[in-house]
């Protein structure tokens, strides 16, 4: 392998280390996360696979990992960033070739498990966007109480709202929402 494109790649994986999730820039939320915190607690939570659900767990936990890795060059594009869906996938997906051809052999396996989970057929890439939306749940709600601004965050709940579909993580999210409820209709009360 060329140690000179691979000290490359190291560099654009750096990136995300310290690239702060757009979401939470525009809401002027003090400390963002970083998109790489964001992918690590993913990759967590991939810990949880259940062995009865039939996933790949190494592939889920590749793929935590993957999933967001364009944005060192394309930035953390949002819907609210008015690029329409299909120039994101485009931008995202050269994107995401560049990266990989720095890697010879081993890029075409990483780019394809990308291309698995833009495509959303599998089981394994279904559970990742599952497990996305709900850090992004969770994350709100750590920004709620941690800040003090208990329903300002209303539009992440909402926009994920009936959208995770697996047992166990939709379980979860809605923790996060009653408990955040009980917490929302405490802070109503104390006014």
């Amino acid at each position: 392998m060329d140690t000179k494109k691979l000290q490359q790649f190291m560099e654009l994986v750096g990136r995300l280390k310290h690239m702060k999730r757009t979401g939470w820039v525009k809401r002027n939320i003090p400390d963002p996360e970083t998109i790489a915190g964001h992918m690590y607690r993913m990759a967590m939570l991939s810990f949880l696979v259940d062995g009865k659900d039939n996933l790949d767990k190494t592939k889920i936990m590749q793929m935590t990992l993957i999933h967001d890795l364009a944005e060192c060059i394309v930035g953390d594009i949002t819907p609210y960033c008015g690029i329409p869906p299909d120039e994101k996938h485009r931008l995202e997906d050269e994107a995401m070739e560049d990266i990989c051809k720095l890697l010879g052999d081993k890029g075409s396996d990483i780019l394809h498990i990308f291309r698995e989970y833009e495509k959303q057929e599998t089981p394994e890439a279904q559970y990742v966007k599952d497990l996305d939306r709900l850090d992004l749940l969770m994350q709100a709600f750590e920004y709620e109480k941690r800040d003090n601004i208990f329903g300002k965050l209303e539009e992440f709940f909402v926009t994920t709202n009936g959208k995770i579909k697996h047992p166990f993580i939709s379980k979860l999210a809605n923790d996060i929402t009653s408990e955040r409820q009980i917490l929302l209709n405490g802070s109503d009360t104390a006014k």
